[in-house]
């Protein structure tokens, strides 16, 4: 959620879901597992807000608790389609002009929870309207991203408790 790698591809055996509907996808999320990388690496309480900005592209404001200096830490950014809207393959930007891919590859009719990935199996993100997940659904999200070869094994679960 926080910094990506600057290619805006999806990794091998992936799909990004089709018929995607990016205002049903707006709102706050709440991050709750992820692969430790150094933009997020201390945090917990870790969210995600989408809006749209004036010329059509996404807003994201990411945030979470550094546990080890005890602070807030904030990151603005903007994501954009990389192809068609109806398909959920975005590139997301926080420094200037270095995109990385954010790709949803499974959803709920409800846009409840959703499992994301950046451009290769470096970067996993389970998310959730609710700071917990049902049982059934992480079942689900971690089976689809194994099946694409993510060790799942390496996943961080997010405390959310301030």
């Amino acid at each position: 959620m926080f910094g990506l790698n600057s290619c805006a591809t999806i990794p091998k055996n992936a799909t990004a879901v089709t018929s995607f509907e990016k205002e049903k996808y707006l709102g706050k999320w709440y991050e709750i597992a992820r692969f430790d990388f150094k933009f997020e690496r201390n945090l917990d309480n870790t969210t995600a807000v989408y809006s749209l900005n004036k010329n059509g592209t996404i807003k994201v404001v990411n945030q979470g608790y550094n546990t080890i200096k005890k602070e807030w830490k904030q990151a603005i950014g903007k994501a954009k389609f990389v192809k068609d809207e109806r398909i959920a393959m975005l590139k997301v930007s926080f420094f200037g002009p270095f995109y990385g891919g954010y790709n949803v590859l499974a959803i709920d009719a409800e846009y409840t929870y959703a499992l994301i990935a950046g451009a290769s199996l470096k970067y996993l993100w389970i998310l959730s309207r609710e700071p917990n997940i049902p049982d059934d659904i992480k079942t689900s999200y971690l089976t689809i991203a194994e099946n694409i070869g993510f060790d799942t094994s390496k996943l961080l679960w997010i405390h959310h408790d301030i």
